[in-house]
């Protein structure tokens, strides 16, 4: 908390200004576009505070980092879905989600955490299938498959079961959830039924995932740091 608490000031801050000026939706601009992703611009600041050389020797990290990138560009896309930019922001989001999933590697492979979130990514798309069309029906499919992977590669890097969980690993385990509920969000209130508080339950999701995801990232420079002390 004391290393990397202050690093995330900024983020706080820019989430209370989005909060607070909750800019209407209805009538899309360049400043709310600015607003949307200063959190998320302020998470690339985050962990650029950490070195250049950390984010080069630790590939985890950097693609952690052009992750955020995508989904800044992807949150801008999403400012204008009504114009016909949705599947660009979808599209952003997907690549977020392949960036994120090879950031948390494919070890240990925890077959049991696969089969789980295969479960949920299968039965939240059987649910959404019926009010789905065009295509949606296969973007939509491709999307749950990517994101799921993602859940489950967060899942398993985490291993509570054998103890050898670390706060970062569980941060990137909870960031994952998060984004998925945030995500579901979205597709119930635009393919479903409008869903009450949406846009504050998406978006409070949406940062939260994110500030998780990105602080997953300091892990290597804590072994790094540990080792140096020793």
């Amino acid at each position: 908390v004391k290393s990397e608490g202050p690093k995330l000031v900024p983020f706080f801050k820019a989430t209370c200004v989005y909060f607070v000026l909750w800019l209407p939706t209805s009538s899309p601009s360049w400043f709310s576009a600015l607003i949307k992703c200063l959190p998320i611009f302020c998470l690339w600041v985050f962990l650029l505070a950490h070195g250049i050389n950390f984010l080069v020797s630790h590939r985890s990290a950097s693609r952690i980092l052009a992750g955020l990138i995508f989904s800044a560009v992807g949150d801008a896309f999403l400012i204008w879905q009504e114009q016909g930019y949705f599947i660009h922001g979808l599209l952003m989001f997907a690549i977020t989600h392949i960036l994120y999933s090879s950031a948390f590697g494919m070890k240990p492979l925890d077959l049991k955490a696969g089969l789980l979130m295969g479960l949920v990514s299968s039965s939240c798309y059987a649910f959404l299938y019926s009010y789905l069309s065009g295509p949606f029906t296969y973007l939509v499919a491709v999307y749950i498959a990517l994101i799921g992977f993602m859940g489950w590669r967060a899942v398993a890097g985490m291993q509570l079961c054998n103890d050898l969980w670390t706060w970062t690993k569980l941060s990137a385990c909870i960031g994952a959830m998060l984004f998925m509920v945030s995500d579901l969000t979205i597709a119930l209130n635009k393919f479903c039924f409008p869903v009450p508080y949406s846009r504050f339950i998406i978006m409070a999701t949406y940062y939260a995932a994110q500030m998780l995801i990105a602080l997953s990232a300091v892990e290597s420079r804590d072994e790094e740091d540990f080792r140096k002390r020793r």
